[in-house]
């Protein structure tokens, strides 16, 4: 009767407009315990139009396929099987799954097939990381992509041949067993570990059902009490994963990307006073080559020299300054104004960050 209480108090306080830069609560945290699970398989695609392949261990899947049908072929006798290919079948199966639904699948070349188009997956099973069988697939590929070949050896290859896809391809067979039912207790664990977000969650829920309903656990997890009874469990949560929670802000990052020369600057980036001058110089060197002939009557040999010409230009970059607390904005407006690339924008936080005046985290991936 308690927590009927509470849910109805709950459903007119959710019903009030939303504080800005709020979130919900389904949106930054997970409860615990419900989680997909993956699944894989190992099988054969049959069909193909020539696209398939022929390896040993094709062969041996093939073989081993045939005896369990109690077909025996002799052993001088090797089957042509360019229509076949060995994939590799996987799937994410869901958090309470019932065994009789189904799940999507992807199919996947593991040899040398030159593409799975128009192909049928055979009876596959989809096991878990404890060995145990969760599913069955079979059925016929969807395959985006496709290739060509032309008589001179020329190829044309769109998307990816040799991966496709079975929309409800699978059936489960036996359903994963959840903590979600058991216990006293809910645990929500934050996508993003944050102390301060891990606190204002078990806040925001203390004020809506009371104190010392919830409690923070570390920077991840947060604590509720919870009825046992599984119906009333579930419109429990179904009230507390849509209440609102204002996250904290992140710390002070600046993330550069060195390969693509992608920058990222936090919000809560501050610089200290400081003075930076970005200048490149530019070293030319010109080769000139000339051929001394000798007169006729002399009597010297024809000699080839050659003539370097070295030249080096400085550009001319402006020194600029920082003022005490500069935001990123002004991070960014004074480093425009230099005309300054990618590259040197790099050069120039590096050198911040080692003479101690970048406040905030330097992450360079």
């Amino acid at each position: 009767m308690k927590y009927k209480r509470v849910l109805a108090v709950a459903m007119l306080v959710l019903s009030l407009p939303s504080p800005s830069q709020a979130e919900r609560i389904k949106d930054i945290a997970n409860v615990q315990g419900v989680r997909s699970n993956q699944l894989i398989g190992y099988g054969l695609v049959v069909g193909l139009p020539g696209t398939g392949e022929k390896t040993s261990y094709t062969e041996q899947t093939f073989m081993t396929m045939l005896k369990n049908f109690g077909i025996n072929l002799p052993d001088n006798v090797k089957p042509k099987i360019k229509n076949v290919a060995v994939v590799a079948v996987h799937a994410d199966m869901p958090a309470f799954i019932k065994p009789g639904q189904d799940l999507d699948v992807t199919v996947s070349s593991l040899g040398e097939a030159k593409s799975l188009r128009g192909g049928t997956l055979l009876q596959t099973f989809l096991k878990g990381v404890d060995g145990n069988v969760y599913a069955i697939a079979q059925g016929s590929l969807v395959v985006s992509g496709f290739s060509a070949d032309g008589l001179d050896g020329s190829k044309v290859i769109q998307n990816t041949p040799t991966v496709g896809r079975i929309p409800n391809g699978a059936i489960v067979e036996r359903s994963v067993t959840s903590p979600f039912a058991s216990g006293d207790y809910l645990t929500f664990n934050l996508r993003r570990s944050d102390f301060s977000t891990a606190q204002r969650m078990a806040d925001a829920i203390n004020d809506l059902l009371g104190p010392d309903m919830a409690r923070p656990l570390d920077a991840t997890s947060v604590q509720v009490n919870a009825p046992r009874d599984v119906s009333q469990r579930v419109s429990f949560l179904a009230t507390l994963e849509n209440l609102d929670v204002i996250p904290a802000e992140e710390s002070a990052k600046v993330i550069v990307n060195s390969r693509t020369g992608t920058i990222v600057v936090g919000q809560n980036v501050r610089l200290l006073p400081a003075a930076v001058t970005h200048g490149g110089m530019t070293v030319t060197i010109a080769e000139a080559t000339q051929v001394s002939q000798p007169n006729a009557l002399a009597n010297g040999q024809t000699t080839v020299t050659s003539n370097s010409t070295i030249t080096a230009t400085e550009s001319d970059r402006r020194m600029f300054m920082f003022n005490p607390g500069t935001t990123l904005d002004e991070l960014v407006r004074a480093v425009n104004l230099v005309g300054a690339a990618p590259s040197d924008v790099l050069a120039i936080l590096e050198a911040l960050k080692v003479a101690g005046a970048l406040h905030g985290e330097l992450i360079i991936i």
